[in-house]
């Protein structure tokens, strides 16, 4: 058993795909009865923070040299920062309601793997999220059409979507200018999984 993110070349990598939604009560709020996707505005504005701060969490929902030899096109794991319903190379999938699951509703994360520390990716992922429904972040439209890793470059940048980071020492570089990521851990934290992490990519260099 390996809990590497690719362990084999050619072949589909580990995902720890994480699921979330959020209760008040006994209530999901995530879910909206009257919605064409069922998800209230909470639930939208939660996954807008997700996509918002993707890029800066990435180095913490993937934290080895290994994870960025997963995070390729055409292996079933997301490259770039889009959500669908149906499409299973999106970085966020919203999985099909079912009537009666009501309490079931919820958004799948998709970019971790289980080399992550868990305790510090479901920390910042919860805050990204957090921080949508504080900020009332809008949510893109979903691309539910197309694979977004058959689109041009052109039409991805005309849809606003970016790609998550190519390597960890890229990873490392927009974390380590997140106030974000940096207000979740706090400072002794953060400072030394940044300095951590540094070293791992010069052992690798």
């Amino acid at each position: 058993a390996s809990f590497m993110p690719k362990p084999v070349t050619g072949v589909n990598g580990s995902g720890m795909h994480v699921h979330q939604s959020l209760f008040k009560g006994d209530q999901n709020v995530f879910f909206d009865s009257e919605d064409p996707y069922h998800m209230s505005e909470t639930a939208k504005h939660f996954t807008a923070g997700l996509m918002r701060h993707a890029r800066e969490i990435t180095a913490v929902t993937n934290q080895w040299v290994n994870s960025y030899t997963r995070l390729v096109p055409s292996f079933e794991a997301p490259t770039y920062v889009s959500w669908a319903t149906v499409n299973r190379s999106d970085l966020i999938r919203v999985p099909a309601y079912k009537p009666g699951r009501e309490a079931s509703r919820r958004i799948e994360y998709r970019a971790p793997d289980p080399a992550c520390n868990p305790y510090l990716a479901f920390s910042v992922m919860l805050a990204a999220g957090l921080e949508g429904i504080a900020n009332e972040y809008p949510l893109a439209p979903p691309v539910d059409e197309t694979n977004v890793q058959e689109m041009s470059d052109a039409e991805r940048e005309a849809n606003g979507i970016e790609s998550l980071p190519g390597s960890l020492w890229e990873a490392i570089q927009i974390t380590e200018r997140s106030d974000l990521v940096r207000k979740t851990l706090g400072d002794e934290v953060f400072g030394s999984f940044i300095g951590n992490k540094k070293i791992e990519w010069e052992e690798y260099r």
